[in-house]
């Protein structure tokens, strides 16, 4: 299996431009994630293990909302400063590919293939490049492949082609040792279809006919809206942590009465509109202060009811808080990172979906419990630079949840 893989997620989005205003193309939200989320977690559930983002307009987007990890892939960025095309951009990004093969995806398309069975066909054929091709009813949109078994006989462009046929899906998988040889003569900016798949012999093409959408015109991403609704389930379950996320920190200390609760800014209009988001708003919070003796149970239940009353006043709900009131060093199965208080919740509320949650915190462990019941995980830097500690853990981080919640909305 080829483990690295590089994201072309430079486009501008022109033809969407009137439909998602000031947004880079693979991040157009869809279904309430970004576009690029979905082609990232088939990657992810595939092993790839490092993905380099070929990242061009509004690069600064991209990287705010994946940082330096999504789920199990690595990401590192190959920035253009000035548009590249398709292969002047999977060119620069080949310095970033340890291996000796890769993958390449389109940040704007989504195909659902079987990685595994391109990885290997491409590697047992030796092949300089291997492409994932679709059978479509009409190849008028996207040109024609024609083939002889596997090997790539030919290509017909948009205007000689109609009628069922394949079409180039836009997943390669490439010998990084034959592309720069093949590339060593280009100019800084040039096609990838027109100057090396057209210009070039002796590819193989594997056919699939799994689910397959571009979005690159408003009725495809349209589609796109309702279609994935059905096929990849949005996040249902929101888990919250409770100090530094609803209420500010109190650093080497505790809240130890309702005088010393803190909202954090907008927190409360936050919740409000996450309550129309999910079904289920859960706060799972370590509360050893009850332990040390420093406020008692009856302190910390006064906290949490005037807290949730307030919510409710503002328009939003928590339906459940879970506290894990015992000391670190007692090792409680419900103390966080173990993952107690969720399986408690679980529990209380079976429709909760683990692999359809959201976790977010604002300490490693919270990120750990949240990673190891497989849910989405955003850390919350509250202004501070993102521990290295967490990064394994993290799928996003923002600000505040204010932040993370605009970008769940949006």
């Amino acid at each position: 299996m080829i483990t690295e893989a590089v994201i072309l997620a430079g486009g501008f989005g022109t033809r969407l431009s009137h439909v998602l205003g000031n947004v880079p193309k693979p991040m157009a939200p869809v279904a309430g994630k970004p576009f690029l989320t979905y082609v990232l977690d088939r990657l992810n559930d595939a092993g790839v293990k490092r993905g380099i983002l070929a990242t061009g307009y509004m690069h600064e987007v991209v990287n705010h909302y994946f940082g330096n990890r999504y789920r199990d892939i690595e990401i590192v960025y190959s920035h253009e400063t000035q548009p590249l095309l398709t292969g002047g951009a999977i060119l620069q990004a080949t310095q970033y590919v340890r291996g000796e093969h890769f993958l390449v995806l389109n940040g704007d398309t989504l195909f659902d293939i079987d990685f595994e069975a391109l990885s290997n066909h491409h590697l047992s054929h030796s092949a300089s490049i291997t492409i994932a091709l679709r059978e479509v009813d009409d190849t008028s949109r996207y040109g024609a492949v024609e083939t002889k078994g596997t090997q790539i006989i030919s290509f017909r462009e948009k205007v000689n082609s109609c009628g069922a046929g394949s079409i180039n899906g836009g997943i390669y998988a490439i010998n990084k040792r034959w592309l720069n040889h093949a590339c060593a003569n280009m100019p800084q900016k040039f096609s990838f279809e027109k100057d090396i798949l057209q210009t070039h012999d002796g590819f193989e093409g594997l056919t699939f006919t799994n689910y397959f959408i571009d979005i690159g015109v408003p009725t495809d991403y349209y589609r796109a809206q309702k279609e994935f609704m059905s096929l990849f389930k949005p996040d249902e379950f929101l888990f919250l942590d409770r100090d530094g996320v609803i209420n500010k920190y109190i650093e080497n200390g505790y809240v130890c009465s309702w005088d010393e609760f803190e909202w954090m800014p907008d927190v409360k209009p936050t919740l409000a509109l996450l309550s129309q988001r999910y079904r289920r708003i859960c706060v799972v919070t370590n509360q050893q202060g009850v332990g040390k003796g420093c406020f008692t149970q009856d302190t910390l239940d006064d906290i949490h009811n005037r807290m949730v009353s307030e919510i409710r006043e503002a328009g939003g709900r928590i339906d459940r808080i879970y506290c894990c009131t015992a000391l670190a060093a007692e090792n409680s199965p419900y103390r966080k990172p173990n993952i107690g208080m969720l399986l408690q919740a679980q529990s209380e509320y079976p429709e909760i979906d683990f692999t359809r949650s959201v976790m977010v915190g604002d300490a490693l462990t919270d990120m750990q419990m949240g990673y190891r019941a497989g849910m989405r995980c955003v850390y919350i830097t509250r202004n501070n630079p993102l521990p290295d500690e967490v990064k394994d853990y993290t799928d996003c981080y923002y600000v505040d949840l204010q932040e993370a919640a605009r970008s769940i909305l949006r």
